[in-house]
């Protein structure tokens, strides 16, 4: 089979947009191919008991997942278990329709490993979405729902968006993500505060007893970020993912003005709003670590720091399909160094 090395070169010829959905297409008839998708899934798949866990309910065969924003439309769910993830976020998903932001919206930077995006929520809308996700759940890794508000509704009727993407949604995922955290959508990170939190988590907790979390951004101050996770846990909210893109554009010399920086670039800077969240928050809730993961050592590290789960998305752009392969087996590796026999061991040892 041809390399991912040359494969990747082939890609980066093309604009990071067009080759994404050279990816999509490419992903969704591998979903399609039974034999492909079998062979695949044995290469990379890894099921191992000192993986495995339950969270939410929900059993987790590895803790490495895909972030949201790759199958924004829930159309290549079926491929994902090939490409060794344990579970899937699809989204953001809108209400209505959206084609997202003006092109160019992307932009990769090979040198920082890194990858900038202003997408604004290009999806087809909760509708036909979910109609995508009706074909495939309950599917045999667990499904999470990534939702956010319409970019012309305005901030007082942000709260029915997000209700009626939770009614869509809640009974054809394993969890949902509340996502007010996109730099890509116009005065979306305003509802970032304690009280539209509060007001959100409280109907949401009305409308469902499906775990529902919080996406938070890297860009806050500690305390604030804290203060905001406390709020969302009060008012019912069953974890929180940390983080989404940054627009910290110091990351990477002369990248756009505009949109969010993920991959490499933003590793420490997540890594470190995680550490500081976690100190607060382990053991009070579900916490996934996401932001410039690409190797078992950042993996573990989070894993450490109190990350039940951890998500990566950037980091396969440049690392390829074998990335989530490595990413477990590294993970057993490091933790019969440090002998624990179960995941559940590792999970916040740097806190205990």
């Amino acid at each position: 089979m041809i390399s991912y090395e040359t494969l990747k070169k082939i890609l980066f010829k093309f604009e990071p947009e067009t080759a994404h959905n050279i990816a999509e297409y490419g992903l969704k008839v591998l979903g399609k191919c039974r034999i492909a998708k079998a062979y695949m899934e044995k290469k990379n798949y890894i099921s191992n008991p000192k993986l495995t866990q339950e969270v939410f309910g929900v059993r987790f065969e590895n803790p490495v997942g895909l972030a949201a924003g790759f199958d924004k439309n829930a159309t290549m769910i079926k491929a994902m278990k090939s490409l060794g993830f344990g579970f899937t976020e699809i989204g953001t998903m809108t209400p209505k329709p959206q084609d997202g932001n003006p092109k160019p919206r992307m932009f990769r930077y090979p040198e920082q490993k890194s990858v900038q995006n202003a997408m604004g929520f290009n999806n087809k809308g909760a509708h036909e979405v979910l109609k995508n996700l009706k074909k495939v759940y309950p599917f045999s890794i667990p499904v999470g729902a990534n939702i956010g508000k319409n970019k012309f509704t305005p901030e007082e009727f942000a709260l029915s968006d997000y209700k009626s993407l939770i009614k869509k949604f809640e009974a054809n995922s394993d969890y949902l993500v509340i996502n007010i955290s996109s730099p890509n959508t116009p005065n979306l990170r305003d509802l970032q505060n304690e009280k539209f939190i509060t007001e959100l988590f409280t109907m949401a907790k009305e409308l469902t007893a499906k775990p529902i979390l919080l996406k938070i951004a890297p860009d806050m101050e500690v305390a604030m970020a804290i203060n905001l996770c406390n709020s969302a846990i009060n008012a019912g909210a069953a974890g929180i993912i940390a983080t989404n893109t940054t627009i910290d554009y110091s990351l990477v010399p002369n990248c756009q003005n505009f949109g969010g920086l993920s991959g490499a670039c933003l590793t420490e800077k997540s890594a470190n709003l995680f550490k500081e969240l976690a100190r607060e928050l382990f053991g009070k809730t579900i916490l996934i670590s996401v932001g410039g993961i690409s190797n078992s050592e950042q993996a573990y590290e989070r894993i450490k720091n109190g990350a039940t789960l951890v998500q990566t998305y950037s980091g396969m752009i440049f690392e390829g399909p074998s990335m989530v392969r490595k990413i477990n087996e590294g993970i057993l590796e490091l933790m019969a160094k440090d002998g624990y026999e179960n995941i559940s061991q590792a999970i916040g040892a740097n806190l205990k």
